[in-house]
């Protein structure tokens, strides 16, 4: 499908390529149809305009299908990602399937519970630098206490009632061993 989807690109590039082709050989003849005015020679001008026309009317032709066949690249372009995610998805299913079947449920819950304390011991770990830096030195809170200042903005919905602007202090005690 891949190798299909770089032949309608290549193809879809020499359409356009093929345009500017006929556009600069419709110059060309327009050109011709000046010289041929002014020698005084209609029919060879006119057999030149002609030209000019058929090689206008190939340019926008060509243009067409090379849009066409590059709308066509673009849905097999989708095609290809989405059977690549339909894979991966499946993969994942299988594995979780094996995983249900050897775990039972109260397992399951006590390894998600484990993850999210996890997840939000390190979400701490990680803002606790920056938001000390805003409290000032940290000698003047004293030994084994990090002082988090945050300025609420706006009020958020764990604090339906607190007035904007509040100033929220929270303070985690880490012993300095």
């Amino acid at each position: 499908m891949e190798k299909h989807l770089f032949n309608l690109k290549f193809a879809a590039k020499e359409l356009s390529r093929s345009a500017k082709k006929c556009d600069k050989e419709e110059k060309a003849e327009k050109a011709k149809i000046k010289k041929a005015i002014q020698k005084g020679n209609m029919e060879v001008a006119r057999i030149h305009a002609e030209n000019a026309i058929r090689q206008k009317n190939q340019a926008v032709n060509f243009l067409r299908m090379s849009a066409r066949v590059d709308a066509v690249a673009a849905r097999v372009q989708t095609a290809v990602t989405m059977g690549k995610v339909t894979k991966s998805m499946a993969g994942v299913v299988k594995s979780m399937d094996a995983t249900l079947k050897t775990m039972n449920l109260e397992k399951i819950s006590a390894l998600m519970d484990k993850f999210e304390h996890q997840f939000e011991t390190l979400d701490v770990q990680t803002h606790v630098p920056p938001a000390s830096w805003k409290c000032g030195k940290g000698s003047q809170l004293g030994q084994g206490a990090v002082c988090l200042a945050e300025e609420q903005s706006r009020p958020s919905p764990l604090c339906l009632g607190s007035e904007q602007g509040e100033l929220h202090l929270f303070c985690l005690a880490i012993k300095l061993n």
